[in-house]
């Protein structure tokens, strides 16, 4: 019998969910994250719930790991010390980089640009050229790179980026500069444009690089650190992380291009989240995974998560595809100030974390968090132990709560509900980013809430945006662990190709985009996966022809051999529509082409839950006094486990489980589908009728 294991590190918890590959049963846990090393966390975890199935780890044969390992290393600017070859001439690209400043009319006055993650001292010419038709214009020169290279080696640098001008058309000179720092440079890794980001742009290509450089070290460290005690506990197991995009890449190629993982952690609640929905018969959705650091948002329409081709992590922004996802500083860690200047309530970016966490936690943590008002509030009754074993103390958290009172010179109960509805709203700004933003109305979509923290916000967050229902699965705490778990093998491979529409014709750009399939498909192949369970998808960039902008088109290859280049240019012309309310009477020009090939993911069986009645008397296992819009009223508690298809939950209502917490607010319902999940409505729905 063989298990899979499906990994989730965040902020403050690591969860865990295994499945029987055979049966589809599963089994969840969660334990504190490690941030000194994320891998002892794991381990714990592992060993519990193998304890919990009643298996030795060793009946594991599969791991699916969403990490935070290169997000971290990017937001805190500890990752390797990097060196740069470009072409002679292009030595400060990362200083030009793009005339952008970040926030509104006079942002530049406050803007402070970090600096690049391969620092101009590091930055060395290599005398060569290549055209954009891949032509050599000029040689390398090998024996002056050879000299620059001597001196990156006596500045200690770990990594080595190479980027050079037309790389993505002819990459002959990277190729040559790799094997070079191989002899000058042994033991330090090379990341080489040509291969990490063939497409043209050369701020892009190399900032890209660079940052796959940056975090490569570090992710070795990791991942192999991580093989070995996996495999000192559970013998020869398979391990892969989450990529940026959802799909798994392999334990080599996450070591060899980490800049697809930024994104990795976030990007299995996303797949959670869509395997639920489309269960429970809702295609369209906004997804909110609230955990102890950070909320991440994303929207999936009739059934597909929105992907974008680029990855922002603080102020970086790389050329790596991943699913549109945006993240805010408010989780259950988040840190609730009153600044002396404003004397207005904030909540967050800063996180009390795993350690010492929240004040209620009991670990001696003193600042006020999000979690703490929740306490106060009574959202979070007596009998509620986060991860079934930690037990939350009222006292510590109104005493750091108290903090935030004194300063604005209210009760501890008002202090806390301004906690949790500036958090709230925190949330709503993220989520408008990703619906409204882009053209979506968010009362169109339902609102799925999962993470730690997610339920018990995800009415309150449903009433402000109008979107019904508020979705929440069971076992939401582990929801993006189970996306890891349920999610395949995938590799996608690209190409720069610049033509206008009358220059080329369906045939060719169909011809280009199985070659590029083919790429694609040998690292699944390399991973023994089927050809036969090999699921293709081709993209391409457009944009109109003198234009700067350019957007991502999904190709149909039955509509593109029916219809021609129509098949591309109707699609872009709608989709440009929908973003700006314009389409231009101009010609469409491709920039680039690109191809994704996927596995298939396990499939887990979520089995029906037994039938009730309407009333939930059944689960009912006490009263809580809450605070509700700074109103006092008495909450009754249920038993997750005890609840039964059918059962209607009115508010005000607290459902409390092993890894999670559901709120459902007065002149709301709760009903419970024939999969458990609750879906939350305002009364007099139609949904509920």
């Amino acid at each position: 019998m063989s298990y899979r294991l499906g990994i989730d590190v965040g902020g403050t918890f690591t969860d865990l969910l295994l499945v029987d590959e055979k049966s589809g049963r599963t089994w969840s846990a969660k334990v504190p994250s490690t941030p000194k090393d994320q891998s002892v966390g794991v381990l714990a975890g592992l060993m519990r719930v193998c304890r919990q199935a009643g298996i030795a780890p060793s009946a594991i044969g599969h791991v699916m790991h969403g990490t935070t390992v290169a997000t971290n290393t990017v937001l805190t600017s500890s990752g390797a010390k990097v060196g740069l070859v470009t072409t002679r001439g292009y030595r400060q690209v990362l200083q030009i980089a793009r005339s952008y400043v970040p926030g509104g009319l006079g942002g530049w006055v406050i803007y402070n640009k970090s600096l690049p993650m391969a620092p101009l001292a590091l930055t060395i010419e290599a005398d060569e050229r290549v055209d954009a038709r891949g032509e050599i214009v000029r040689p390398l020169d090998e024996g002056a790179l050879r000299a620059s290279l001597a001196k990156l080696k006596s500045a200690k640098i770990e990594a080595l980026t190479v980027s050079l001008i037309n790389a993505f058309a002819n990459d002959a000179h990277e190729r040559r500069i790799r094997e070079i720092a191989a002899d000058v440079l042994p033991r330090v890794p090379v990341s080489l444009s040509s291969e990490v980001v063939p497409e043209m742009q050369e701020y892009e290509r190399t900032v890209t690089t660079v940052a796959n450089s940056y975090v490569r070290p570090v992710v070795q460290r990791y991942v192999n650190s991580l093989g070995k005690k996996l495999a000192s506990k559970a013998g020869e197991v398979k391990l892969h992380i989450l990529r940026s995009d959802g799909g798994l890449a392999s334990a080599a190629s996450a070591e060899e291009y980490p800049v697809n993982l930024l994104m990795s952690g976030p990007a299995g609640g996303v797949t959670g989240a869509l395997w639920v929905a489309l269960q429970a018969g809702f295609p369209n959705l906004l997804t909110v995974d609230v955990g102890g650091t950070s909320t991440d948002v994303a929207l999936i329409m009739d059934g597909v998560p929105r992907l974008r081709r680029e990855t922002t992590v603080g102020d970086v922004t790389v050329r790596a595809s991943s699913v549109d996802i945006r993240s805010v500083g408010a989780g259950g860690g988040s840190i609730a100030h009153v600044p002396d200047l404003t004397k207005a309530l904030r909540v967050g970016p800063q996180s009390a974390g795993a350690d010492p966490g929240p004040a209620a936690y009991g670990r001696g943590g003193t600042e006020p968090t999000v979690t703490d008002a929740n306490v106060v509030l009574g959202y979070l009754p007596p009998m509620q132990r986060l991860g079934g074993d930690l037990e939350l103390d009222r006292a510590l958290a109104a005493r750091a709560v108290g903090k935030v009172a004194a300063a604005l010179g209210k009760s501890v109960e008002d202090a806390a509900q301004g906690i949790y509805d500036i958090v709230n709203e925190n949330m709503v700004g993220a989520l408008r980013l990703v619906s409204v933003e882009q053209g979506h109305d968010p009362r169109d979509y339902a609102l799925i809430a999962f993470g730690g923290a997610g339920p018990l916000h995800a009415n309150a967050l449903s009433r402000l945006l109008g979107s019904w229902p508020a979705i929440i699965p069971p076992g939401p705490g582990v929801l993006c662990a189970l996306g890891d778990a349920t999610t395949a093998l995938r590799d996608e491979s690209a190409r720069t190709y610049i033509r206008k529409f009358s220059e080329t014709s369906a045939k060719e750009i169909t011809g280009i985009l199985e070659q590029l399939a083919k790429t694609a498909a040998a690292a699944l192949e390399h991973e023994k996966v089927p050809a036969q369970e090999m699921r293709r998808s081709f993209q391409v960039d457009v944009r109109y022809h003198g234009q700067g902008l350019r957007l991502t088109i999904d190709v149909d290859a039955k509509d593109l051999a029916k219809r021609g280049l129509k098949a591309i240019s109707d699609p872009f012309d709608a989709e440009h529509k929908r973003l700006f309310t314009f389409a231009l009477p101009l010609e469409h020009e491709f920039v680039a082409l690109r191809a994704v090939v996927q596995g298939r993911g396990i499939t887990v069986k979520r089995p029906a839950i037994p039938r009730g009645s309407r009333d939930p008397k059944a689960a009912a296992v006490g009263r809580q006094a809450v605070t509700i819009d700074h109103r006092k009223a008495q909450a009754t508690v249920y038993d997750r486990a005890k609840l039964r298809a059918g059962n209607r939950i009115k508010g005000p209502a607290i459902v409390i489980e092993m890894d999670s917490t559901t709120v459902v607010l007065p002149k709301h319902t709760g009903l419970v589908d024939k999969l458990g999940n609750i879906l939350i409505y305002p009364d007099g729905h139609k949904g509920l009728r």
